[in-house]
């Protein structure tokens, strides 16, 4: 495996482990273990499969075409609409998520050492400093996501390490529910929680960008879509063991979304200080390596919709378009953490499941030959319906 493959492998899997790392937990805490663990490995089969989807439609479409592209080609100008809208909603949204989870720890970080500032200075240094590195391209980013990523993973061993002596795990596996909730309140969580799981494995903004930059190679991307949604899964799992069975579902629940509270609580249960420093160094990095795959893909998207050139000139307009409405969203709605990640889920399934299957058949009824994941028709279907639980879920918590 070259290193090529490795580092689109860290940007697959940096780009799900972030937001939904932290909120994971906070979404889950409510349901008791067996079934937090049940929902993710249905939400990963589902990832996985309808990444295999896209890669398949992106290769018959053409390496090199980047989402808009590739809609267009298959379901014309109809199809660009539905499907830019969704896209770039589901980016500048998760773009948001990130500034406003990554601004919170920032200020949280520096308290220590006598740093103070407003949420919105938090807010822009993030976006200055870590938004800066987009405009270098992917080459780099690449570079970086591999550091960064294997950073995170061997800090989340370190931690889960540590906290798992504290984990009883006999009495977290054989809690299926919790007090926090039960009948229409239990069932309002579900809902809750069933949209954030599924965006929190919304790795596919990031597909196309490594289709090019692995030059079409099938067999290569397989592997890469493969392994870099099961690391995720993985790590997810792991992570709700230690959060909520060390801390217990009750309190992580009573923590209402707040990601430094969560954070803080876990540090609040080791003795060591650089062990404390470690969660908080972990959770930084899980947000970062998120913001850079997401970012990386919007960046990419809207320098193709504006048709910016490739100059200094070119890719300071494609940054500025591609931070400021979230920024500024960041700004004005700096507490919206878990509730946008949710929303987030249903142009996510617009542009990942919906539009995917649609592409799929008409490709396939075309009988271009080439990769094609396996199910059929049996399968598309079953995604589809799964599709439309996640919409469906998502209104229901926006109604109620």
């Amino acid at each position: 495996m070259n290193l090529k493959t490795l580092g689109s492998i860290s940007i697959v899997a940096g780009t799900a482990i972030g937001g939904g790392m932290l909120a994971l937990p906070l979404a889950t805490a409510a349901l008791g273990i067996i079934p937090a663990l049940i929902l993710l490995v249905i939400i990963w089969a589902i990832s996985a499969y309808t990444s295999l989807l896209m890669l398949e439609i992106n290769l018959r479409s053409g390496v090199g075409d980047n989402v808009h592209a590739i809609t267009g080609k298959t379901l014309g100008k109809a199809g660009q609409l539905i499907q830019g809208g969704s896209f770039l909603s589901l980016l500048f949204a998760l773009t948001m998520v990130y500034l406003m989870g990554g601004s919170s720890l920032l200020e949280t970080r520096l308290q220590p050492i006598g740093i103070t500032m407003s949420n919105q200075i938090a807010v822009i240094l993030f976006t200055v400093f870590f938004g800066g590195i987009i405009a270098i391209g992917v080459k780099w980013i690449d570079k970086i996501s591999r550091i960064l990523f294997t950073a995170m993973v061997l800090l989340l061993v370190v931690v889960v390490s540590f906290l798992l002596p504290d984990v009883n795990l006999m009495s977290a596996l054989n809690n299926y529910s919790t007090t926090v909730a039960s009948g229409d309140a239990l069932q309002q969580l579900w809902l809750a929680a069933i949209p954030v799981v599924f965006t929190s494995f919304g790795f596919h903004v990031c597909i196309a960008t490594i289709v090019r930059y692995l030059d079409g190679d099938a067999v290569s991307l397989r592997k890469v879509l493969l392994i870099g949604s099961t690391i995720p899964l993985v790590c997810y799992i792991l992570w709700l063991l230690v959060t909520l069975g060390s801390l217990g579902g009750e309190a992580v629940h009573s923590f209402g979304g707040s990601l430094p509270k969560l954070v803080s609580a876990l540090q609040g249960l080791v003795q060591s200080s650089i062990i404390s420093q470690a969660i908080d160094l972990f959770a930084n990095l899980a947000l970062i390596t998120s913001f850079l795959g997401v970012t990386m893909s919007l960046f990419d998207y809207v320098a193709e919709l504006t048709r910016a050139k490739n100059d200094v000139a070119g890719r300071a307009k494609t940054w500025l378009i591609t931070f400021v409405p979230p920024l500024l969203c960041a700004l004005y709605y700096p507490d919206g953490f878990f509730q946008v990640l949710g929303f987030a889920a249903i142009p996510l399934v617009v542009m990942i499941i919906f539009l995917p299957i649609v592409m799929a058949l008409k490709q396939r009824a075309q009988k271009l030959g080439g990769y094609q994941v396996a199910g059929g028709n049996v399968a598309l279907l079953l995604a589809g319906l799964i599709g439309l639980l996640i919409v469906f879920a998502q209104l229901m918590v926006a109604l109620a």
